[in-house]
């Protein structure tokens, strides 16, 4: 469950909590939960995957950070990263890397 960010937080910050899903390559599925925002950026979520290639289904919860309007990924436990970039429509363009391969797509708010 996703933690209203507090009125410490900045509002280019707050703009990615809560819980978001999308594409990779138009065919992965992918959710990302924000579930806490600090108000320096540092950011607590959750991440679900579907099938990705040889990747089975799973989720990890994680951390991360947010700088300007973009939300990176510690290093996820089955070794991928992840940056998220806020677009100006409000939906995020996802960047997914994982044994060498990049998928990329857009994931809009839940």
């Amino acid at each position: 469950m996703a933690t209203p960010p507090d009125k410490g937080v900045p509002a280019k910050y707050a703009a990615f909590s809560g819980i978001w899903a999308g594409r990779l390559d138009g065919m992965y599925e992918g959710k990302l939960a924000v579930l806490t925002i600090a108000p320096r950026g540092q950011v607590t979520v959750t991440y679900a995957w579907g099938v990705l290639a040889d990747n089975k289904p799973g989720v990890a919860d994680g951390a991360g950070k947010i700088s300007g309007n973009t939300l990176k990924l510690a290093r996820l436990p089955n070794g991928a990263d992840a940056t998220f970039i806020m677009q100006p429509d409000g939906t995020l363009a996802a960047t997914y890397t994982l044994a060498g391969q990049t998928y990329t797509g857009a994931f809009a708010r839940q």
